[in-house]
């Protein structure tokens, strides 16, 4: 795997920090800003819909120019974003940060994805991936208890201030090791990249990585409150237990990375299946101290685990189009992302409890397996009618001019036949 690959984990890491942060250190904001914790938790909202539009539309305005300058310009806004967060005097201000932060956050990942995407063979994309999303993994694991801790004994500005830091390395790297790579020979055209849109498969990749993503977060989202509140476990060991859940990501990206590439299929259906029946799990025993703590963990793996086969299978889907195909991925994460939590503070509303959080997720999760299997059977329809167009081709007189498949649907049908 080629350096850059893990100079752009290392910024993922400084990005995921500041995404998730916040979640230790809403009662200080607020108590800092003048506002009620709700209103401090709408900057945890404005980061997440940040990412869903900034993604397509930096990738969209990023589209012809040179991808490590664009990776140069948003590690750049991302860190002055956070620099701006630690020093300001009011709540507006605050919130303008985290958007700007959220938008240069979007499209980094987008480009990264697409620089990554280019500097590896398509046997390799899920493993480039999974040192990607690894990065975002050791913000869960070390990042959010770091700025937890920081803000619990210095301030909060303290964990942007880090963050800022964090930023200011990962710049360095981007800078001095990520290679130039050159502008394609025909320039991106902005309605060919947007064509993608009309492939089903893209369709139905974009609600699969939704769903999955949702299904999970809309559980753990309010994990807090079912750790102390229903399994009775004090509240100093939440941080721990969210700790297991970043160990527990940390492992399920390693596995996933390293499996998807043969298997992207078959990491799906088993992944969201198990991630399924740990949700289900959680509802049933979220009383108990020792099912929850070990569900929040293999919680971590299973989500993980998919994320790597769910980003590889969208370039898949969408080589046309590579900057779009990163910048969906990352859209559709954050959508997922923003529509669990709402569903999971939408059941607690209505009485039925924080457990029926993991109800709600199992609920998403399930569409998601079904949209799996329907994805995995239009796919190899689609390679039975290659296999046919190939044999008559090959029985013309003209065979030996027909021009091969492309990469990305090359890397498809290879997914297909390694889905068993």
């Amino acid at each position: 795997m080629p350096l850059a690959v893990y100079i752009l984990g290392l910024s993922v890491f400084a990005l995921g920090t500041s995404e998730f942060m916040l979640s230790g250190l809403l009662r200080s904001i607020a108590d800092d800003m003048n506002v009620s914790i709700p209103r401090a938790g709408l900057l945890i909202s404005a980061f997440a819909i940040g990412m869903v539009v900034g993604a397509p539309l930096l990738a969209v305005a990023t589209l012809r120019l040179p991808r490590k300058t664009t990776l140069v310009t948003l590690i750049t806004v991302f860190g002055l974003g956070q620099v701006a967060g630690a020093l300001a005097p009011n709540y507006a201000v605050l919130f303008a940060s985290r958007v700007v932060s959220a938008l240069a956050c979007a499209g980094f990942w987008a480009v990264g994805a697409a620089v990554a995407i280019a500097m590896v063979p398509v046997g390799s994309r899920a493993r480039a991936m999974a040192v990607m999303i690894g990065g975002l993994s050791i913000a869960n694991v070390l990042g959010v208890p770091a700025g937890a801790f920081l803000g619990e004994h210095l301030g909060w500005r303290a964990a942007f201030w880090a963050v800022g830091v964090a930023s200011a390395i990962a710049l360095v790297g981007v800078v001095t090791r990520i290679p130039h790579i050159p502008v394609p020979e025909t320039r991106p055209r902005l309605k060919r990249e947007l064509a993608i849109y009309r492939d089903r498969q893209v369709l139905l990749a974009i609600v699969i990585t939704a769903l999955a993503a949702g299904g999970v977060f809309c559980a753990f989202s309010y994990l807090a409150p079912v750790v102390t509140d229903v399994a009775g476990i004090d509240a100093r060991w939440v941080s721990a237990i969210l700790g297991l859940f970043g160990i527990g990501a940390l492992i399920g990206t390693t596995i996933g990375g390293r499996v998807a590439d043969a298997h992207l299929f078959g990491v799906l259906l088993s992944g969201v299946t198990a991630s399924t029946v740990f949700l289900v799990a959680l509802a049933l025993f979220a009383s108990s101290p020792v099912a929850v703590i070990t569900l929040s963990f293999l919680l971590g793996v299973s989500a993980f685990y998919t994320a790597p086969a769910l980003n590889a299978r969208m370039f898949n889907v969408a080589g046309a189009a590579p900057t779009l195909a990163g910048a969906t991925t990352t859209a559709a994460f954050n959508l997922g992302n923003t529509a669990g939590p709402w569903l999971g503070g939408t059941t607690i509303d209505t009485g039925l409890g924080f457990a029926s959080t993991a109800w709600a997720g199992a609920a998403m999760t399930a569409v998601a397996l079904a949209t799996v299997a329907l994805a995995l059977r239009l796919t190899r329809r689609t390679s039975s009618s290659h296999v046919v167009a190939t044999s008559a081709a090959a029985s013309s007189p003209a065979a030996s001019s027909s021009a091969p498949s492309s990469p990305a649907r090359q890397g498809d049908l290879a997914a297909c036949r390694t889905a068993d």
